[in-house]
């Protein structure tokens, strides 16, 4: 047994030999072969780092918008939300946690000698929590604040950073429609994908809805303690909804009483119900839609998304995205893979009379078809390594300009397992037809 492979041990070194003299005979044509298998490799490792690099880019804005939350919002002018719904349905629907009504306004802000208008969002004090937001400076207003309808604010934070060139400007005063408000913290960095939260100015909806002159909100916005609760609440307001607005004709009311709706919609002892606002009943549509994600009412008079699914939605097109990408570069390392067949034919059709004279020494089919397997190995080797250094350069480049891109490890793999493949596949043929020439015919060319 020792004996067998220190034999193969030393056939595959005079192989390697051999095929690194037929590699280095031609060194300009073995370099050009190097070079179009190093440019597929570069190829798929770069556009793959940028197709996972915006992958995951995409994927931070989206889980920005907090885990296992919930969006309920009106699609149509007829419907509106109480803002006291929002605490109703904390207690209510089982395993919400966190609840805030949105209120979306403008006002106009002066900040010493400079007036403009600006956007405002009213939120009650468990905002933050629902979106997981940070507070870099001072704090988050309280349950308090909103209740007492307090003028104070929390600023995003690119209109924060700018009212004191840097310094924090919690403390500082500012008028909104000419009243004074006092700024208490400042938010974390959200970027712009976050409806321009930077630059907002958030308060207690209490005073945002003074300011936008109405009663009522358009989204309630919920946070579950797990991504199970959010899609079993999902369903569960789904059926307070539509009982609400009178689509669901089946649907159980709820007496006046101690009681609290269930997950399978039936009351349960020990709570107080939620009596809903009165809104005009429109008649039940043909046909309703509903969905793990979002259950539309009627004609689109609501809708209740979880974000989860969204987080999910984006990462599998982005995930197409980026193997579209690698299968457009992939075409480049098949052509660079007809490069090496290519070479490998004229190097078995110039090589022939050498051939022939290892053949009548008594080498055998096998010597033959390894060592020309292992010239096309090697520049293949060489391809995938030059590939992975341009490559690696290549997603740098590009993240020097702005275009985020990274690395990834998966595209390392498949480039040198494709490039390598290549190798081995298109350099088979032309090591079968070099073993194949018989030791006559190839002396007497």
């Amino acid at each position: 047994m020792k004996n067998d492979l220190r034999r193969f041990l030393v056939k595959l070194g005079f192989s390697l030999k051999m095929a690194w003299h037929g590699v280095a005979a031609k060194p300009l044509r073995s370099f050009l072969t190097v070079l179009g298998i190093a440019i597929g490799v570069a190829s798929v490792i770069s556009l793959m780092g940028i197709g996972e690099g915006a992958r995951l880019e995409v994927l931070k804005q989206f889980e920005s918008l907090g885990s296992n939350v919930i969006v309920i919002k009106a699609q149509d002018p007829s419907v509106n939300f109480k803002p006291e719904e929002a605490q109703e349905l904390k207690e209510r629907v089982n395993g919400l946690i966190y609840a805030t009504p949105i209120v979306r306004t403008k006002a106009v802000m002066r900040w010493r000698r400079a007036r403009g208008e600006v956007q405002i969002l009213g939120v009650s004090s468990e905002y933050y929590k629902v979106r997981d937001y940070k507070v870099i400076t001072g704090h988050f207003f309280t349950e308090w604040h909103v209740k007492e309808r307090a003028k104070v604010a929390v600023l995003g934070y690119n209109l924060g950073k700018s009212l004191l060139n840097g310094r924090s400007p919690v403390g500082a005063t500012f008028t909104l429609n000419n009243e004074t408000y006092r700024v208490v913290g400042v938010l974390s960095k959200k970027g712009n994908a976050q409806e321009g939260l930077d630059d907002m100015i958030i308060i207690p909806y209490t005073t945002a809805l003074k300011i936008a002159g109405k009663r009522s909100v358009d989204e309630i916005w919920v946070k579950a303690d797990t991504a199970k609760s959010a899609d079993l609440a999902i369903a569960q307001m789904g059926r307070i909804y539509r009982r609400k607005l009178g689509l669901d004709l089946k649907a159980p009311k709820i007496n006046p009483g101690n009681e609290k709706e269930g997950a399978e919609g039936k009351p349960v002892e020990g709570k107080t119900p939620v009596n809903p606002a009165p809104v005009p009943a429109p008649q039940p549509p043909e046909s309703g839609k509903t969905s793990n994600d979002s259950i539309i009412a009627g004609k689109d008079l609501i809708t209740i998304t979880n974000m989860n699914t969204l987080i999910e939605e984006a990462d599998k097109a982005n995930r197409v995205m980026t193997l579209l990408l690698a299968g457009i570069a992939s075409v480049s390392l098949l052509v660079g893979g007809l490069g090496i067949m290519n070479i490998m034919l004229v190097a078995v059709s110039e090589r022939t009379s050498e051939i022939g004279l290892k053949r009548a020494l008594g080498a055998k089919k096998s010597d033959l078809l390894l060592q020309f397997i292992l010239e096309s190995l090697i520049l293949s080797l060489f391809g995938a390594l030059g590939g992975i250094i341009a490559g690696i350069w290549g997603v740098k480049a590009f993240t020097a300009y702005g275009l985020y891109s990274i690395v990834s490890l998966s595209a390392l793999k498949v480039s040198t397992f494709v490039a390598l493949g290549c190798g081995l596949v298109f350099g088979v043929y032309p090591a079968y037809l070099a073993s194949s020439v018989p030791p006559v015919e190839a002396l007497r060319r």
